[in-house]
């Protein structure tokens, strides 16, 4: 028998073995008064956020590598908790939520790696990255010391901490600090709240490190702890002033920027962010000249597939709900494809001068193409494409049926004579009206609209209510109540409608759609075409033959429609096309006759930005 110790020995040199050079490549990262430090010396951070959920997995590399060739030593990465659980307790980790593999691919590429895990990220995403089912029971109250939203919480962090905390900078892996929370002081003043997470983070071995809170610089008081390493969030211009409310707050502490919004987000119906790359630039030069440590928010933004787009509402008078785009391209160094942008270049001769480096060689980008239009000629109407209703008395959120994303119709029986207002309340987010299965009016909660006028003939007809879930706010007072659907009971004059079947519409594949057929179809429906590839790239596809709706590429979810802009094309990259025929799918809520689409190289954005 060997001896134990032996044993142990011979077992670590066998994996020390079969590492790679890199696994040694991440010493960690310390404090000393007002510097970073690693390995005895101060060190700059110089670094971009990129989130890896929001990015096709076979583009990690690719975007890492580039990131890299900018010259820098550190990705930031949030990491969304609502596509780790789905359901609770039931975690996946495959694909493209790998989030290890990801860590490892940026160790790979020499970076370094800041942790953004939540719970709460923020980002523009669904609620801030919380999963839905939070919102199920409307007691339960989220960001908060509510123990069933402490308790999954902490489910969700051990359970991430099994595939992280081995990457630990303190155990020889690439992850330097770990964010506490996010932009807390934006939302509450509770100490003892930010300290549950933080003892939550030290648990699950992800806290072994660094451990930071971002706040905006007026902020701070309310955002952190004591013992824990504050950076801060500012617009571009803003720089020397939020460094100095840092120094005030924190006198002798390291100075960095958390996020420099280096490019801004677009909203649905508002114009596409073109920003100013030659003062960010001029900034960034000067805080990497302070010694200052900077997180250029973002240096690639990716894109919000599916129905993952959060939404602002921050609660003012002058304030309303609004969804942002399925694009998440920023205005970023990095475009949605993964092409630099003038951005880049500029802020990659930046860093080269302030560092005295010359940074790697820039890898090409892979092609973007065209394709040829194709017609979607088949068509298929939602209303052949109902599942078994369930009964409800009065009109529930979608969360109470076990729905998490997508459309809910509600459908219910009314009777004539009646002329007058159809009230529908605050609706999450946008409703259509159909009276025996024809248009009667929208509603839109962008809108601030909560009831549609409506003629009903005599006698007995359904009335039918279609509401999309456009995205769940993500900033501010109302992502405590992240209900999708409708909230309110409807009324039809100063009558409460009851007897509802209610059709949950997750909309998570086109393959059990029924019913196409080559005549046009009246109506919300489904839209199918198919374009063949010889050699599969990326491109965006052009969908301003459709009003409001999203669209399959075979079975992935590439995101929302919607004519009001800026976004008038989908990202569809290249691994999720096949070789040969491919399937594209739309729904849409008005019809449509044989729509017509076609793939293109350039963005179809509604006010075409600026050349830097």
């Amino acid at each position: 028998m060997k001896h134990p110790t032996l044993a142990r020995l011979a077992v670590a040199l066998a994996t020390l073995g079969a590492m790679t050079p890199s696994a040694f490549a991440s010493p960690p990262v310390s404090v000393s008064g007002s510097h970073f430090m690693r390995e005895g010396k101060p060190y700059q951070i110089i670094s971009g956020d990129m989130h890896f959920q929001r990015v096709p997995r076979e583009y990690w590399t690719d975007r890492l590598r580039k990131a890299r060739a900018m010259g820098l030593n550190t990705i930031t990465t949030y990491v969304f908790w609502n596509l780790l659980e789905p359901e609770p307790g039931r975690f996946d980790f495959s694909g493209g939520n790998d989030v290890a593999a990801f860590v490892k691919a940026a160790q790979a590429e020499g970076l370094n790696v800041i942790l953004r895990p939540g719970p709460y990220i923020c980002g523009e995403w669904d609620a801030g990255g919380y999963p839905a089912w939070l919102f199920a029971d409307p007691s339960l109250r989220v960001r908060s010391r509510d123990p069933r939203f402490l308790a999954a919480s902490d489910r969700y962090l051990q359970r991430l901490g099994k595939e992280l905390a081995p990457l630990m900078a303190s155990h020889g892996g690439p992850i330097v600090a770990t964010e506490l929370e996010n932009e807390y002081g934006s939302y509450n003043d509770d100490k003892t709240y930010l300290a549950d997470i933080r003892d939550m983070l030290k648990r699950a071995g992800l806290a072994d490190d660094l451990l930071l809170t971002y706040d905006g610089p007026d902020l701070l008081a309310h955002g952190t702890l004591p013992d824990v390493t504050a950076v801060i969030d500012f617009s571009p211009g803003e720089a020397k002033k939020s460094f100095e409310m840092l120094e005030r707050f924190r006198p002798g502490s390291p100075r960095m920027a958390g996020e420099y919004w280096a490019g801004w987000f677009d909203q649905w119906g508002g114009k596409h962010a073109a920003t100013d790359a030659k003062q960010q630039g001029d900034e960034l030069a000067w805080m990497l000249k302070q010694g200052y440590s900077v997180n250029v928010y973002l240096v690639h933004g990716g894109t919000s597939f599916g129905f993952m787009n959060g939404a602002n509402f921050q609660g003012g008078p002058a304030d309303h709900y609004a969804p942002q785009t399925t694009s998440y391209d920023y205005d970023a160094a990095l475009d949605e494809a993964g092409r630099p942008t003038p951005k880049f270049t500029r802020f990659r001769d930046i860093i080269a001068k302030a560092t005295g480096t010359t940074p790697p060689a820039l890898p090409p980008s892979h092609p973007v193409r065209t394709l040829p239009a194709f017609t979607l000629g088949e068509s298929a109407s939602l209303w052949d494409n109902l599942p078994a209703p369930q009964a409800s008395d009065l009109p529930r959120p979608m969360e109470a049926y076990g729905q998490a994303y997508g459309y809910t119709l509600y459908r219910t029986t009314v009777r004539g004579p009646f002329h007058g207002s159809l009230y529908l309340g605050e609706v999450r987010d946008y409703a259509a009206v159909y009276l025996d299965r024809q248009p009667r009016g929208t509603v839109e909660r962008r809108l601030k609209q909560v009831a549609v006028d409506i003629d009903i003939a005599a006698g007995e007809h359904t009335l039918d209510i279609l509401v999309e879930n456009s995205g769940r706010v993500n900033y501010g007072p109302h992502l405590e109540d992240g209900r999708a659907g409708l909230v309110d009971p409807v009324m039809l004059g100063e009558t409460i409608l009851h007897g509802w079947q209610v059709f949950p519409l997750p909309m998570t594949s086109p393959d059990t759609l029924r019913g196409w057929t080559t005549a046009k179809v009246e109506g919300p429906a489904f839209h199918r075409g198919a374009v063949t590839i010889d050699t599969p790239a990326d491109t965006f596809l052009d969908v301003r033959a459709f009003g409001k709706g999203f669209a399959w590429l075979n079975d992935a979810n590439l995101g929302r429609i919607w004519s009001i802009g800026p976004q008038h094309d989908l990202y569809a990259p290249a691994p999720w096309f096949h070789h040969g025929a491919n399937t594209v799918v739309v729904f849409d809520f008005d019809t449509r006759d044989r729509p017509v689409m076609r793939g293109v190289d350039r963005r179809l954005w509604s006010d075409p930005p600026k050349t830097p």
